[in-house]
């Protein structure tokens, strides 16, 4: 007895995957996102510069720098980072970046040289002054200055979301998940993909996915994340312009581990759950998945939410036949529709033979308590042999796709292995 059919269901206040005629057999989901930095209080004048400045500048010997924004511009974003048009064969060796009245901008240089982005916004209507360092191949050195103005802070932002929270451990399978409403549209998401920034450590390529109306974007590595990684993550969009007229209302960081591997993998052929840790099979698990009328999800999901009680709550089904009012223990979600693995006593003469549930993987309350005590939001379940396939963003749905098609939704060109950290 585990789903129920609604259309348009709701991801929250941000009505992420609204469009979708989803199945569930649960509550609908109001999402919790990680805190962010707005210009107004970031703080990025305290600190030094990276690289920065040497204390007693030696004078340029080659030709000046041109900085990037120009001297005397004026209404820039509190996003911007500076760059210099170099030398040939010329190198960046340091950056400053001060505001008036003192007090120096700490960031760094991109891994690709192109530009020195600030660790966190700029403020809003404030001059501020930048000075790059380049060095030549010739061993000659060249410099520019340049000051320029912030605009006065924006009226109308993009929401954003990050579901990844500081000092938490999650799953192998946990992709770093970005939330947009209204959604990014096309034109600036290579932009905007530029200023989500992830660190992984030990490093691991990665690449970004763009859901097909822009309101989510994961990142995830080819394969699953090593066990014990740590993931360091910057979605730096306070007060980045967009072509709807709309600016990012924040930045958010968080830096979260990984912990040990564990799967789940269900077949609908022999009704059978096998569990994995750490590439053991440590348990294997009688499942009832959906009936054919309400078909349980196949692909690879991941664990989103944990609550050991709750009640699902169908009434507003419209059909009368999916309405119902249960309370349900050891229950984990794994789609914004409402497909969950939890506990079903109702079902048990039933699991590893017969499909009775609305779209849920039941299983006895033996082994949804056992469950229950070894996952971690992020771990991996595949489904397979079911007669539908789980819909592009009904969940954290990186997942579901190869890599070879998960790199297709990048708006950035990746390369065949994945990229690494752009900072």
């Amino acid at each position: 007895m585990t789903r129920f059919t609604r259309a348009g269901a709701v991801v929250g206040a941000l009505a992420l995957v609204a469009s979708l005629a989803l199945t569930g057999c649960g509550d609908e989901k109001k999402p919790e996102f990680v805190g962010g930095t707005s210009p107004a209080d970031a703080g990025a004048e305290a600190g030094s510069s990276a690289p920065s400045a040497p204390a007693t500048p030696s004078a340029p010997s080659g030709p000046t720098l041109t900085l990037s924004p120009a001297d005397g511009t004026k209404g820039r974003p509190v996003s911007t980072e500076i760059s210099a048009k170099l030398p040939n064969g010329g190198k960046v060796s340091a950056v400053t970046l001060t505001a008036d009245g003192g007090g120096s901008v700490e960031g760094k240089l991109r891994t690709d040289g192109s530009a020195w982005v600030p660790s966190a916004p700029l403020k809003f209507g404030t001059r501020y002054t930048a000075t790059v360092t380049a060095n030549g191949s010739d061993g000659t050195s060249s410099r520019g200055t340049s000051s320029f103005t912030t605009m006065a802070k924006p009226k109308s932002t993009i929401g954003s979301g990050l579901y990844l929270f500081d000092d938490k451990s999650y799953g192998v399978a946990m992709p770093v998940v970005t939330e947009f409403h209204p959604g990014i549209p096309k034109k600036d998401r290579a932009a905007v993909q530029k200023r989500m920034f992830v660190r992984t450590d030990p490093p691991q390529p990665g690449a970004w996915h763009w859901v097909d109306n822009g309101t989510q974007a994961y990142y995830r590595a080819p394969e699953y994340w090593k066990p014990g990684t740590t993931i360091s993550v910057r979605i730096a969009l306070a007060g980045m312009p967009l072509s709807n007229g709309k600016y990012g209302d924040m930045d958010r960081k968080a830096t979260a581990k990984i912990g040990r591997s564990f799967e789940m993998k269900v077949d609908n052929a022999n009704k059978k759950m096998l569990v994995y840790e750490n590439g053991a099979l440590v348990r294997t698990i009688p499942v009832s998945l959906g009936k054919k009328s309400t078909p349980s999800s196949s692909g690879t999901m991941v664990v989103m939410e944990k609550k050991e009680a709750t009640t699902f709550d169908t009434r507003d089904d419209p059909d009368p036949a999916n309405r119902y009012v249960t309370d349900i223990q050891f229950a984990q979600r794994l789609t914004w529709g409402g497909e969950y693995i939890h506990a079903a006593p109702w079902s048990e003469h039933v699991q590893g033979r017969q499909n009775v549930s609305h779209g849920c993987v039941n299983v006895s309350m033996l082994n949804a308590r056992w469950l229950f005590e070894k996952t971690r939001i992020g771990d991996p379940i595949t489904v397979k042999g079911t007669e539908r396939k789980i819909a592009a963003g009904n969940g954290w749905t990186a997942w579901s796709l190869s890599w070879s098609a998960f790199i297709k939704g990048s708006a950035l060109p990746v390369p065949k292995g994945g990229a690494g950290p752009a900072l």
